[in-house]
């Protein structure tokens, strides 16, 4: 019997993408491009997994994860995102996500974030600090996060221009450079 995943992505090529590729794996997939469709999903039906986007349009899969969470406690959910942070996957994990991934994620990679169970201690820490890049998205994120997602109120915090805020939000900050040997 197949267990049944909902995808919850406002990017309709990768969730048709990711739904065949699931479906391949041997889940019963259901797609919801948007808030409403995928709260529906989630009063209808009780899914075993779930794939959430962190941008879910104009809203916040956190709230995504919290709904599922409290009204199918034991769904496995996965947070992707392709605008990682430390704050959106401290909240993510600490509202009921068992994994969270940055894109790309390969569908393999998303049934293992599925099956893990515990924690790894063995993760390497890496010797060399986070980019000044880094740090500043590492930041807004934090300050995002604080107020709720709430753009002019974080700009405010931050004492920016909100369109500077927005500008520098629609970025993905690029990651560290591998360590140099």
């Amino acid at each position: 019997m197949s267990q049944t995943l909902l995808i919850a992505d406002d990017d309709p090529a990768l969730a048709q993408v990711l739904a065949r590729a699931l479906g391949r794996r041997g889940f019963t997939v259901s797609v919801a491009g948007d808030m409403a469709a995928a709260l529906a999903l989630v009063q209808a039906e009780a899914p075993v997994c779930a794939v959430v986007d962190l941008k879910f349009g104009a809203e916040s899969g956190l709230r995504l994860i919290e709904a599922l969470h409290r009204h199918h406690p034991a769904c496995r959910i996965v947070m992707l995102t392709g605008y990682a942070s430390i704050a959106t996957a401290i909240e993510a994990i600490k509202l009921g996500a068992v994994h969270y991934l940055a894109k790309p994620a390969s569908a393999d990679e998303i049934v293992a974030a599925f099956e893990r169970q515990n924690g790894d201690a063995g993760v390497p820490v890496t010797a060399q600090p986070l980019s000044v890049e880094r740090l500043e998205w590492e930041h807004i994120q934090k300050v995002l996060s604080e107020h709720d997602g709430n753009v002019s109120a974080t700009a405010r915090a931050l004492n920016m221009h909100r369109r500077t805020l927005q500008r520098k939000l629609a970025k993905r900050p690029s990651p560290n450079p591998p360590p140099r040997v």
